[in-house]
């Protein structure tokens, strides 16, 4: 899957593959950190590809936040259900035991950005918090895989 989406984003012309790299960070599971490889690979400058990375990825987190919180309200003003959904509920004890922060912070390890922000956001967190959090996790991710990438790629040449 990294390598269609590297060629997708290599197929576009040269000063305008950050921001393929943008489109591609905006996919979940691919993130902030997946983009900023993927940028690095292409020979982006490692800043231009870590903000790249960062913005399409921020931008879909942002759009799954505000639906999530767009539902949870018109919900709230009807009746709520008494069935809790069972598909989170590992994500909601983390989110009880760690709060906003850590799942924010390692939440990405388990769900994408964009599947974790909607789901605390469902669960009442506060929308500007998550939001806060959420950005901080993207650019962090994306700043470790992008350097990470570019110190290893003359590591995996020799």
């Amino acid at each position: 899957m990294i390598e269609t989406l590297q060629n997708f984003a290599a197929s576009f012309p040269e000063p305008l593959q950050w921001l393929a790299v943008a489109v591609v960070a905006s996919i979940p599971f691919v993130e902030s950190y997946f983009g900023s490889v993927i940028g690095v690979l292409l020979g982006i400058p490692v800043i231009l590809a870590v903000i790249s990375a960062v913005i399409g990825n921020a931008i879909s987190m942002l759009l799954f936040v505000n639906s999530a919180h767009a539902v949870r309200t018109k919900v709230r003003k009807g009746v709520e259900s008494e069935n809790k959904a069972r598909k989170y509920e590992k994500l909601h004890r983390a989110f009880d035991k760690y709060g906003i922060a850590g799942v924010s912070l390692l939440g990405q390890t388990i769900l994408p950005s964009q599947i974790t922000s909607a789901a605390l956001v469902s669960f009442g967190a506060n929308k500007q918090k998550v939001i806060f959090w959420q950005l901080i996790s993207i650019v962090l991710w994306g700043t470790v895989f992008g350097v990470l990438a570019a110190t290893g790629l003359p590591l995996l040449s020799k």
